[in-house]
Protein backbone atom coordinates (compact mmCIF):
# COMPACT_ATOMS: atom_id res chain seq x y z
CA UNK A 1 0.00 0.00 0.00
CA UNK A 2 1.26 3.32 -0.89
CA UNK A 3 2.32 5.63 2.35
CA UNK A 4 1.78 9.57 1.45
CA UNK A 5 5.49 10.95 2.88
CA UNK A 6 7.29 14.18 3.22
CA UNK A 7 9.64 14.82 0.67
CA UNK A 8 11.58 17.60 -1.06
CA UNK A 9 11.48 19.72 -3.59
CA UNK A 10 15.19 18.12 -4.69
CA UNK A 11 14.40 14.73 -4.61
CA UNK A 12 12.99 14.52 -8.32
CA UNK A 13 15.41 14.28 -10.36
CA UNK A 14 17.77 17.13 -11.99
CA UNK A 15 16.49 19.75 -9.52
CA UNK A 16 18.38 21.93 -7.85
CA UNK A 17 17.82 25.01 -6.01
CA UNK A 18 20.35 28.41 -5.49
CA UNK A 19 19.74 31.54 -3.69
CA UNK A 20 21.16 35.13 -4.14
CA UNK A 21 20.71 37.88 -2.33
CA UNK A 22 21.87 41.53 -1.06
CA UNK A 23 21.18 41.20 2.96
CA UNK A 24 21.83 44.92 3.49
CA UNK A 25 19.60 45.89 0.06
CA UNK A 26 16.51 44.08 0.60
CA UNK A 27 16.26 41.67 -1.82
CA UNK A 28 17.18 38.44 -3.93
CA UNK A 29 16.39 35.78 -6.34
CA UNK A 30 15.70 32.07 -6.25
CA UNK A 31 16.53 29.80 -9.41
CA UNK A 32 15.57 26.24 -9.89
CA UNK A 33 17.95 24.78 -12.31
CA UNK A 34 16.45 21.17 -14.05
CA UNK A 35 18.66 18.68 -15.16
CA UNK A 36 16.77 19.09 -19.04
CA UNK A 37 14.27 20.74 -20.80
CA UNK A 38 11.48 19.70 -18.35
CA UNK A 39 7.92 20.72 -20.14
CA UNK A 40 6.49 23.71 -18.41
CA UNK A 41 3.19 25.49 -17.72
CA UNK A 42 2.34 28.52 -15.85
CA UNK A 43 -1.10 30.25 -14.96
CA UNK A 44 -1.07 34.00 -13.62
CA UNK A 45 -4.23 35.05 -11.36
CA UNK A 46 -3.44 38.27 -9.74
CA UNK A 47 -3.56 41.65 -11.27
CA UNK A 48 -0.49 42.92 -11.24
CA UNK A 49 1.89 40.67 -12.95
CA UNK A 50 5.79 41.30 -13.53
CA UNK A 51 6.78 38.18 -15.84
CA UNK A 52 9.02 36.91 -18.35
CA UNK A 53 8.08 34.01 -20.96
CA UNK A 54 5.04 33.42 -20.03
CA UNK A 55 2.98 33.78 -23.35
CA UNK A 56 5.68 30.78 -24.17
CA UNK A 57 4.27 28.64 -21.36
CA UNK A 58 0.72 28.20 -22.91
CA UNK A 59 -0.08 24.85 -24.29
CA UNK A 60 -1.28 26.52 -27.68
CA UNK A 61 2.37 27.66 -27.78
CA UNK A 62 5.56 25.46 -29.44
CA UNK A 63 7.83 25.12 -26.41
CA UNK A 64 9.04 21.77 -24.87
CA UNK A 65 10.81 22.69 -22.48
CA UNK A 66 12.75 25.02 -20.03
CA UNK A 67 16.08 25.01 -18.50
CA UNK A 68 15.58 26.89 -15.34
CA UNK A 69 12.92 28.82 -13.17
CA UNK A 70 13.54 32.01 -12.11
CA UNK A 71 11.74 33.52 -8.98
CA UNK A 72 12.93 37.21 -7.82
CA UNK A 73 12.67 40.66 -5.72
CA UNK A 74 13.11 43.75 -7.38
CA UNK A 75 9.69 44.59 -9.13
CA UNK A 76 9.95 44.82 -12.75
CA UNK A 77 13.52 45.24 -12.21
CA UNK A 78 14.45 42.22 -11.20
CA UNK A 79 13.66 40.15 -14.13
CA UNK A 80 17.14 40.88 -15.52
CA UNK A 81 18.66 38.17 -13.23
CA UNK A 82 16.80 35.78 -15.64
CA UNK A 83 19.49 37.42 -17.69
CA UNK A 84 22.32 36.02 -15.80
CA UNK A 85 20.81 32.05 -15.52
CA UNK A 86 20.88 32.29 -19.30
CA UNK A 87 24.57 33.55 -18.84
CA UNK A 88 25.08 30.42 -16.82
CA UNK A 89 23.16 27.93 -18.87
CA UNK A 90 24.73 29.45 -22.19
CA UNK A 91 27.92 28.60 -20.41
CA UNK A 92 26.95 25.43 -19.78
CA UNK A 93 25.47 24.44 -23.51
CA UNK A 94 22.02 24.33 -22.20
CA UNK A 95 19.19 25.76 -24.22
CA UNK A 96 17.60 25.47 -27.45
CA UNK A 97 20.64 24.46 -29.78
CA UNK A 98 20.64 26.63 -33.01
CA UNK A 99 23.44 26.70 -35.67
CA UNK A 100 26.54 28.94 -33.49
CA UNK A 101 25.04 28.05 -30.37
CA UNK A 102 22.42 27.51 -27.79
CA UNK A 103 19.48 30.13 -26.57
CA UNK A 104 18.25 28.93 -23.04
CA UNK A 105 14.22 29.18 -21.90
CA UNK A 106 14.23 30.67 -19.10
CA UNK A 107 10.65 32.28 -17.57
CA UNK A 108 10.39 33.98 -14.38
CA UNK A 109 8.10 36.25 -12.29
CA UNK A 110 8.85 39.11 -9.99
CA UNK A 111 8.02 40.40 -6.81
CA UNK A 112 7.80 43.92 -5.34
CA UNK A 113 9.93 44.52 -2.56
CA UNK A 114 11.60 47.88 -3.52
CA UNK A 115 10.80 49.89 -0.42
CA UNK A 116 12.29 47.35 2.31
CA UNK A 117 15.89 48.00 2.30
CA UNK A 118 17.62 50.30 -0.73
CA UNK A 119 15.45 51.14 -3.21
CA UNK A 120 18.41 51.29 -6.14
CA UNK A 121 19.13 47.57 -4.60
CA UNK A 122 17.57 44.60 -7.76
CA UNK A 123 18.38 41.16 -8.42
CA UNK A 124 20.33 41.77 -11.79
CA UNK A 125 22.31 39.80 -14.32
CA UNK A 126 25.12 39.39 -11.65
CA UNK A 127 22.96 37.99 -8.72
CA UNK A 128 21.32 35.41 -11.12
CA UNK A 129 24.02 33.68 -11.80
CA UNK A 130 25.49 33.61 -8.52
CA UNK A 131 21.71 32.20 -7.54
CA UNK A 132 23.25 29.31 -11.02
CA UNK A 133 26.15 28.80 -9.21
CA UNK A 134 24.86 28.23 -5.48
CA UNK A 135 22.25 25.71 -6.91
CA UNK A 136 22.53 22.51 -5.20
CA UNK A 137 20.13 19.54 -4.37
CA UNK A 138 19.45 18.45 -0.99
CA UNK A 139 17.35 20.90 1.54
CA UNK A 140 16.37 23.97 0.51
CA UNK A 141 16.95 26.85 2.70
CA UNK A 142 13.92 28.58 3.58
CA UNK A 143 12.29 32.14 5.26
CA UNK A 144 13.99 35.29 4.67
CA UNK A 145 16.39 34.06 1.68
CA UNK A 146 16.58 34.40 -1.91
CA UNK A 147 13.19 35.77 -3.91
CA UNK A 148 11.82 35.73 0.20
CA UNK A 149 14.19 38.15 1.09
CA UNK A 150 12.34 41.57 1.17
CA UNK A 151 8.54 39.51 1.25
CA UNK A 152 6.10 40.86 3.87
CA UNK A 153 2.97 40.01 4.70
CA UNK A 154 -0.49 41.42 5.21
CA UNK A 155 -0.23 44.98 3.36
CA UNK A 156 -3.55 45.68 3.34
CA UNK A 157 -2.96 48.19 6.42
CA UNK A 158 0.19 49.41 4.93
CA UNK A 159 3.38 48.74 5.76
CA UNK A 160 3.76 49.65 9.17
CA UNK A 161 1.76 47.26 9.96
CA UNK A 162 2.98 44.19 7.95
CA UNK A 163 4.89 41.25 8.60
CA UNK A 164 7.84 39.68 7.11
CA UNK A 165 7.22 37.66 4.53
CA UNK A 166 9.84 35.01 2.80
CA UNK A 167 10.71 31.42 1.25
CA UNK A 168 9.07 28.14 1.95
CA UNK A 169 9.20 24.97 0.20
CA UNK A 170 7.34 21.40 0.94
CA UNK A 171 6.81 18.38 -1.15
CA UNK A 172 4.85 15.07 -1.09
CA UNK A 173 6.05 11.27 -2.20
CA UNK A 174 3.24 8.80 -2.92
CA UNK A 175 4.71 5.73 -4.18
CA UNK A 176 6.91 6.64 -6.93
CA UNK A 177 5.45 10.34 -7.73
CA UNK A 178 6.96 13.30 -6.25
CA UNK A 179 5.13 16.88 -6.30
CA UNK A 180 6.69 19.60 -4.27
CA UNK A 181 6.44 23.11 -4.42
CA UNK A 182 8.87 26.44 -3.43
CA UNK A 183 7.10 29.58 -3.43
CA UNK A 184 7.69 33.67 -2.14
CA UNK A 185 5.42 34.99 -0.41
CA UNK A 186 4.88 38.61 -0.53
CA UNK A 187 0.99 39.21 -0.17
CA UNK A 188 -1.65 41.93 0.66
CA UNK A 189 -3.26 39.57 2.71
CA UNK A 190 -2.67 37.69 5.72
CA UNK A 191 -1.29 33.91 5.94
CA UNK A 192 -3.41 31.39 8.27
CA UNK A 193 -2.57 27.70 9.30
CA UNK A 194 -4.71 25.50 7.32
CA UNK A 195 -4.85 22.84 10.25
CA UNK A 196 -6.11 25.38 12.43
CA UNK A 197 -7.42 28.32 10.88
CA UNK A 198 -5.70 30.56 12.50
CA UNK A 199 -3.31 33.58 11.21
CA UNK A 200 0.07 32.71 11.24
CA UNK A 201 1.38 36.16 9.90
CA UNK A 202 -0.41 39.43 8.56
CA UNK A 203 -1.39 42.98 9.06
CA UNK A 204 -1.34 43.73 12.88
CA UNK A 205 -2.79 46.32 15.54
CA UNK A 206 -0.45 47.25 18.62
CA UNK A 207 2.09 44.17 18.01
CA UNK A 208 1.99 40.88 15.73
CA UNK A 209 -0.68 38.25 17.45
CA UNK A 210 -2.84 41.42 17.57
CA UNK A 211 -4.52 40.81 13.94
CA UNK A 212 -6.24 43.33 12.34
CA UNK A 213 -8.26 40.69 10.49
CA UNK A 214 -10.67 39.80 7.35
CA UNK A 215 -13.18 42.34 8.79
CA UNK A 216 -10.56 45.10 8.88
CA UNK A 217 -9.23 44.38 5.47
CA UNK A 218 -12.89 44.93 3.70
CA UNK A 219 -13.15 47.95 5.37
CA UNK A 220 -9.77 49.26 4.71
CA UNK A 221 -9.76 47.87 0.97
CA UNK A 222 -13.39 49.81 0.42
CA UNK A 223 -11.89 53.02 1.44
CA UNK A 224 -8.42 52.70 -0.21
CA UNK A 225 -7.26 50.25 -2.34
CA UNK A 226 -4.08 49.11 -1.91
CA UNK A 227 -1.86 50.23 -4.74
CA UNK A 228 -1.23 48.11 -8.19
CA UNK A 229 1.35 45.86 -7.85
CA UNK A 230 2.85 46.03 -4.10
CA UNK A 231 2.74 42.55 -3.46
CA UNK A 232 2.89 39.54 -5.55
CA UNK A 233 3.47 35.59 -4.04
CA UNK A 234 5.22 33.89 -6.91
CA UNK A 235 5.66 30.08 -7.07
CA UNK A 236 6.67 26.86 -9.12
CA UNK A 237 5.23 23.36 -8.63
CA UNK A 238 7.61 20.70 -9.84
CA UNK A 239 6.45 16.82 -10.39
CA UNK A 240 8.06 13.57 -11.66
CA UNK A 241 4.34 12.66 -13.05
CA UNK A 242 3.80 11.83 -16.70
CA UNK A 243 1.67 15.45 -17.89
CA UNK A 244 1.30 17.12 -21.21
CA UNK A 245 1.41 20.52 -21.41
CA UNK A 246 -2.16 21.12 -20.95
CA UNK A 247 -2.30 19.36 -17.74
CA UNK A 248 0.34 21.52 -16.45
CA UNK A 249 -1.56 24.40 -16.74
CA UNK A 250 -4.46 22.66 -14.94
CA UNK A 251 -1.90 21.87 -12.51
CA UNK A 252 -0.95 25.34 -11.97
CA UNK A 253 -4.76 26.46 -11.91
CA UNK A 254 -5.16 24.26 -8.99
CA UNK A 255 -2.67 24.81 -7.46
CA UNK A 256 -3.29 28.18 -7.18
CA UNK A 257 -6.15 26.67 -4.82
CA UNK A 258 -3.55 26.63 -2.04
CA UNK A 259 -2.67 29.95 -2.64
CA UNK A 260 -6.48 30.75 -1.75
CA UNK A 261 -6.60 28.09 1.32
CA UNK A 262 -3.25 29.87 3.21
CA UNK A 263 -3.44 33.31 2.09
CA UNK A 264 -6.35 35.56 2.82
CA UNK A 265 -7.09 36.98 0.51
CA UNK A 266 -5.42 36.07 -2.43
CA UNK A 267 -5.81 36.99 -6.06
CA UNK A 268 -6.35 40.62 -5.40
CA UNK A 269 -5.71 43.64 -8.20
CA UNK A 270 -2.93 44.36 -6.41
CA UNK A 271 -1.21 41.49 -6.50
CA UNK A 272 0.54 39.37 -9.57
CA UNK A 273 0.08 36.08 -8.13
CA UNK A 274 1.97 33.51 -10.59
CA UNK A 275 2.57 29.84 -10.48
CA UNK A 276 4.67 27.64 -12.67
CA UNK A 277 4.52 24.06 -13.40
CA UNK A 278 7.05 21.46 -14.65
CA UNK A 279 7.53 17.81 -14.94
CA UNK A 280 10.26 14.93 -15.68
CA UNK A 281 7.39 13.04 -17.13
CA UNK A 282 8.61 9.94 -15.39
CA UNK A 283 6.03 8.44 -13.52
CA UNK A 284 2.88 7.10 -15.02
CA UNK A 285 -0.05 8.57 -12.16
CA UNK A 286 -3.66 10.04 -12.32
CA UNK A 287 -3.58 14.08 -13.13
CA UNK A 288 -6.36 14.47 -10.50
CA UNK A 289 -4.38 12.91 -7.67
CA UNK A 290 -1.24 14.96 -9.33
CA UNK A 291 -3.64 18.30 -8.95
CA UNK A 292 -4.51 17.52 -5.54
CA UNK A 293 -0.95 16.97 -4.26
CA UNK A 294 -0.13 20.33 -6.16
CA UNK A 295 -2.81 22.33 -3.79
CA UNK A 296 -1.53 21.01 -0.62
CA UNK A 297 2.29 20.88 -1.08
CA UNK A 298 1.62 24.88 -2.21
CA UNK A 299 -0.66 25.84 0.52
CA UNK A 300 2.25 24.09 3.01
CA UNK A 301 4.86 25.53 1.35
CA UNK A 302 3.23 29.12 1.77
CA UNK A 303 2.73 28.22 5.57
CA UNK A 304 6.42 27.49 6.12
CA UNK A 305 7.94 30.63 4.53
CA UNK A 306 5.88 32.71 6.92
CA UNK A 307 6.32 30.22 9.77
CA UNK A 308 10.03 30.45 9.18
CA UNK A 309 10.76 34.24 8.23
CA UNK A 310 12.82 36.23 10.80
CA UNK A 311 12.24 39.47 11.76
CA UNK A 312 14.48 42.10 9.11
CA UNK A 313 14.48 45.31 7.85
CA UNK A 314 12.00 46.63 11.01
CA UNK A 315 9.21 44.31 10.18
CA UNK A 316 8.64 41.38 12.75
CA UNK A 317 8.58 37.72 11.59
CA UNK A 318 6.21 34.85 12.68
CA UNK A 319 9.72 33.15 13.87
CA UNK A 320 10.77 35.20 16.41
CA UNK A 321 6.85 35.04 17.58
CA UNK A 322 7.53 31.19 19.57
Amino acid sequence: MNRIREACVTDITGVTVGHAQNDEGGSGCTVILYGGDYLTSCDVRGGGPASKETELLKPECANKGVQAIVLTGGSAFGLDACMGVMDWLEEHKRGVAIAGGYVPIVPGAALFDLPVGDWNCRPDRKMGYEACRNAKAGPVEEGVVGAGTGAGIGKYCGWDHMMKGGLGTYALRVGDVIVGAIVAVNAAGDVYDIDTNEIIAGAFGEKPGDWKGPEKYFERAIATPPPAGGNTTIGLVVTNAKLDKAMLRKMAEVAHNGYARAIRPAHTLSDGDTIFASTTAEVESDANAVFALASEVMARAVMRAAKLAKSAYGHPGAADMR
